[in-house]
């Protein structure tokens, strides 16, 4: 198939709300050759992270929107305006690629149409795009209800954010510190002839300077390393693990954090990794597999204790939340596209319902860790501070580190152009456990002791 016909109609499944780039593009990468399928995802990548700027140009350019479906088409179209304003093709080439692409969709009716729209923008383009560009939003490529939420909750850093949302992100690397140091795999790398850098947070990160197929990376089939952002590298040191500890990892696919954890204590008593989905959970086994770690791996809805907790209390908590993504749109630019403002007051209704579910099966004096990949204030700090209230027997602890911006409750990350993704932390303590926590662990003590006694009951009769 055509690379752009490809790359449009994995757009079009966005477009349309039936997928994720994620989930559209390996099944389109499929069907070019393996010469192209970077150049596909290039495309649909490079499109998604425009998008809101493609499009605003699309609609000066068409004198009426095109028909549903024909979604596959207008995606085509904007893939074309986005080689001709983003890439070092040919303005010629880029044309008569994208209007032949019309073909593979089985649309060569509307080859005319795409000639005439492209070879406006190159003529007229700059002007098209001042009156594009008027608008801020438009201008970055944010969808205006996500832009104004980064404006009033970070003006000074606006413009920082937006930018480093629009570029490609970097290929950051978490050494397996159980089987050697990051120095000695950096002066693998070296040896590879791979250029890299140790992180600036993470004792256990190293940035490279371009990315790579993991095959390349010495060591990694043998789980010397593993691929993971430096922020997201931050929130396993925060629990402060010790030998003997029960951890629950909640939320836990894709099972970086899983691994680190492990990596980082060896002598845990029990690592548990819960998620809702079982297909998920095949990617934290495979990763736990090469690394040569184990964990119980858990398949459930972490509000619904009863179904999987066993009543023992866990010293440790991780939950890394379901959120908006807003922090790592760089890596999942189609976010832009299927995130909607309607999201957020949701997904932080789910966060206060996993916290809330989750506190009882913490022991006293345990820690939770609440982390997610978002930039929004309402996700983050405005979920812990909501919880803290709801809950007297937790205090929120003070993050000692150099890296984020103090909030009332925890740290806040943002993306960084060379560093790390946006992220936030925060760290809670159990003081004491509520009357409803109490009555609960009264109810499993009283049925724990009646099981003993049944059995030995039952063997005196036998």
């Amino acid at each position: 198939m055509n690379p752009r016909a490809a790359a449009a109609r994995a757009l079009a499944a966005v477009l349309a709300g039936k997928a994720s780039l994620g989930g559209s593009l390996p099944v389109q990468q499929k069907n070019v050759a393996p010469r192209d399928q970077a150049l596909v995802q290039e495309l649909a990548f490079g499109t998604a992270r425009w998008y809101n700027r493609l499009e605003a140009l699309a609609r000066e350019l068409l004198n009426k929107p095109m028909k549903p479906a024909d979604q596959d088409l207008h995606a085509l179209l904007l893939i074309g305006l986005y080689q001709l304003l983003y890439l070092r093709v040919p303005a010629h080439a880029a044309i008569a690629e994208t209007v032949n692409a019309a073909v593979s969709l089985d649309k060569a009716w509307a080859k005319g149409l795409l000639n005439a729209v492209l070879r406006r923008v190159q003529r007229d383009g700059e002007a098209l795009l001042a009156a594009v560009d008027s608008s801020p939003s438009q201008r970055c490529a944010h969808p205006g209800w996500l832009y104004k939420r980064l404006q009033r909750a970070w003006p000074e850093q606006l413009d920082a954010i937006t930018s480093a949302n629009n570029l490609h992100p970097p290929m950051t690397l978490r050494v397996n510190v159980r089987r050697q140091s990051r120095d000695a795999y950096l002066q693998q790398l070296a040896e590879a002839n791979i250029a890299a850098t140790a992180c600036s947070f993470s004792p256990v990160g190293i940035q490279l300077a371009s990315p790579c197929d993991v095959q390349q990376l010495p060591g990694f089939a043998d789980g010397l390393v593993s691929v993971q952002d430096e922020a997201a590298q931050l929130a396993a040191p925060l629990l402060d693990l010790k030998p003997g500890l029960r951890v629950l990892d909640a939320c836990c696919a894709p099972g970086g954090k899983t691994c680190q954890m492990l990596e980082q204590q060896s002598d845990l008593a029990e690592v548990v990794g819960l998620d809702l989905e079982p297909a998920r959970l095949k990617r934290v086994e495979e990763n736990l597999t090469r690394l040569q770690l184990a964990a119980q791996l858990i398949a459930a809805d972490g509000r619904d204790v009863d179904q999987w907790w066993d009543g023992t209390p866990f010293q440790r908590i991780l939950l890394d939340a379901p959120c908006s993504a807003t922090g790592v749109i760089r890596r999942h630019p189609d976010i832009k596209l299927t995130r909607k403002a309607a999201d957020i007051a949701a997904l932080a209704s789910l966060q206060g319902e996993l916290l809330d579910a989750l506190w009882p099966t913490l022991e006293v004096g345990g820690i939770l860790v609440y982390a997610t990949c978002s930039v929004l204030p309402q996700e983050n700090t405005e979920v812990v501070e909501a919880f803290l209230a709801r809950q007297p027997g937790a205090r929120a602890l003070d993050i000692v580190a150099d890296y984020g911006i103090v909030q009332p409750c925890g740290r806040q990350l943002l993306p960084q152009a060379d560093g790390h993704d946006g992220f936030y932390l925060a760290r809670l303590i159990k003081l004491s456990a509520s009357p409803q926590q109490k009555n609960r662990e009264s109810a499993a003590l009283r049925s724990s002791f009646s099981v003993p006694v049944r059995s030995a009951a039952a063997w005196q009769r036998s």
